[in-house]
Formats: structure tokens, sequence, C-alpha cells
């Protein structure tokens, strides 16, 4: 097995691919347009990286992750918006590597040093598997969404 960033169109229809089988399995609709992921992965700046972990041409993991920054940290992290792992190769420490991986490309990229993600209240074995690994609940604090229709009034209100 491999782990390989994605930089081409191969790798991000692999890449697209994973997230669709993650956005299935979490009963989640995948509102994502081909064009727009790989604007976000392929492009000149990109928003998001992808990374595949592949045994041949089989797609067993991938991450799809970002750079954030905290003054409370004083440093740069990753947010990590999308990990999965196929059905069968979980339980065999593929999800740790893969974040170890994405760890390591953080660190490298935008010496980061701490990782983020999210976790729906209801995948209780997701949330497990995180703590297992040493992460812990935030506290004291609430994310907040501000959804592209309100962001473009904010930018129309504020010009």
């Amino acid at each position: 097995m491999i782990f390989r960033k994605v930089s081409n169109s191969g790798d991000l229809a692999r890449l697209e691919a994973a997230l669709r089988a993650l956005s299935a399995e979490l009963s989640e609709d995948y509102a994502t347009d081909s064009a727009v992921l790989a604007q976000a992965v392929l492009g000149t700046e990109p928003a998001a990286h992808g990374l595949l972990a592949l045994q041949g041409d089989k797609i067993l993991g991938a991450a799809l992750y970002s750079p954030v920054f905290s003054t409370v940290r004083g440093a740069a992290g990753v947010y990590i918006s999308d990990l999965w792992v196929s059905a069968e190769a979980r339980g065999q420490g593929l999800g740790a590597r893969l974040l170890a991986q994405v760890a390591r490309d953080g660190a490298a990229l935008w010496q980061a040093s701490w990782l983020k993600l999210a976790v729906y209240d209801h995948s209780h074995s997701a949330q497990r598997f995180y703590q297992r690994l040493g992460f812990q609940p935030a506290t004291g604090m609430q994310e907040m969404r501000l959804d592209p229709q309100r962001v473009a009034d904010l930018i129309k209100r504020t010009a």
C-alpha cells in the first residue's frame, strides 16, 4: 500500500469516489461539483489537499485537509474535513496512518503542529476511534457557519 497526494485528474477522480462513499455511509448528500473539487485541490492556489491510500489501483482510504492557524495555540494546524477508510481496510490501522501522513504533510507545508476535525454526533464509532488516538472534544465553543447567500449579503452590505 502507498500514500499518494492528489496531483492529477486521475487521482482527483479517485478522491471524489472516496468522498462520495463517505457521504453515502454517513447518509449525507454529496453536493460538491467535480469542477469545484478540481479547483479546490488542483487549482493554482489550492484550498485543500487530498491524500489517497492505494493498493494498486484500489482505493483503501482518503483524506481531504487544509491549513488553519490559531492565535490561541500560536501555531498552524491542519483541518481534516474528510477522512474515509474502505470497509475492507477498517480495523487495520489505516485511519491512524492516514492521519499521521496528513500531519507530516501539514508540518512540511505549513509548519503545522496540531490537527483539528469534526465528528457527527451520531458517529459513535468514529468518535471512539478518534478518542483512542488522543483527540479530545472541544469545549467552551460552538461552531458557527455563514451560508453562501449570507456571505454574499455581508459583502454587499459592507461594500
